[in-house]
């Protein structure tokens, strides 16, 4: 039926940002310095966790992690929307477009797990203190880490697998500024149906089950600490959990604001803005969520600055 109009397509044209030619520097100067920003914190976070023996915790290599996916997460995105800010032809090529997509859903989908295990890793810790090193083994913090890498990378290879097989027409224009599946399938000459049912039974089910089990998590968390006789241990108690949720919070809101609408809502401008939020913002602020309100956190941070303070002025 379209078979007239399908052509062979190399690449695909980003509109990226919508910004006139006078704010073009000024959004590339953010835009540099928010991830100049995410690259260092998340890397002073993991050196922390690194240097500090303090810090081999359960919790903190779930944290280090985090921070490595994030790195990867913003690099995915950032470094070709700066080159497309300054470029007069901001295109990718199809092979980059699905490579851009590839490692984008397998760091969202890492990141979602990731938030996942540090629940479970505050419910263990205030609801069974006592079983704490047992049911958090170096070995099974490994399994929490490397199990989501395979299932992130089995449905990132499942969505491209499908997606690479459709026949794309003329119109090659992204509204977006990197390659997102949504974006791209809107732009296919064929029928969507089984990846747009994909996209809600696996998608859904990948962001659905580590989202409920945080929510459960912390229902659970929260029975203990009404528990707690004084408003002082509650307090305590709770507050210990103040940063997953402020992350939480920011991942998910915009997650839902981009995948979960209804389709007859769809905004490109409004999937730019909340894109911006979990591909740039959410990564950069987690470096300062995890670390202003932990006091072991600035220990080892203050630690490390010290000492490059030191060997710099040698």
């Amino acid at each position: 039926m379209h078979q007239g109009n399908q052509t062979t397509i190399s690449g695909f044209f980003l509109l990226g940002l919508t910004v006139g030619s006078e704010q073009q520097l000024l959004i590339f100067t953010l835009f540099l310095c928010m991830y100049l920003v995410t690259m260092l914190g998340n890397l002073l976070i993991i050196l922390a966790i690194i240097s500090d023996t303090y810090l081999h915790s359960p919790m903190y290599f779930f944290l280090a992690n985090l921070s490595f996916t994030d790195i990867c997460f913003t690099t995915t995105t950032v470094p070709k929307l700066l080159a497309d800010i300054q470029s007069q032809n901001p295109t990718i090529s199809f092979i980059g477009c699905l490579a851009q997509m590839y490692f984008f859903m397998l760091l969202v989908d890492l990141d979602n797990f990731l938030l996942a295990a540090m629940a479970y890793d505050r419910y263990i810790a205030i609801c069974h203190p006592l079983h704490y090193v047992a049911l958090l083994s170096p070995k099974r913090c490994a399994l929490l880490v490397v199990i989501p890498w395979v299932i992130s990378n089995i449905v990132s290879v499942l969505h491209l697998s499908l997606l690479s097989r459709l026949p794309f027409c003329g119109q090659r224009v992204v509204p977006h500024f990197f390659c997102d599946l949504e974006p791209i399938l809107r732009l296919a000459c064929s029928d969507t149906q089984i990846n747009n049912l994909l996209i809600l039974i696996v998608g859904g089910t990948v962001i659905f089950i580590p989202f409920s089990f945080i929510l459960v998590s912390y229902a659970l968390i929260g029975t203990a600490v009404l528990a707690v006789p004084s408003a002082k241990g509650k307090w305590k108690t709770f507050s210990t959990c103040g940063s997953h949720l402020t992350a939480v919070s920011l991942f998910y809101g915009s997650i839902v604001g981009v995948y979960f609408l209804p389709a007859s809502s769809y905004s490109a401008e409004r999937d730019k803005v909340a894109a911006v939020m979990y591909t740039v913002v959410t990564p950069m602020m987690n470096p300062f969520i995890y670390s202003l309100r932990n006091k072991d956190m600035k220990r080892a941070l203050r630690r490390i600055l010290s000492k490059k303070l030191f060997w710099g002025g040698w």
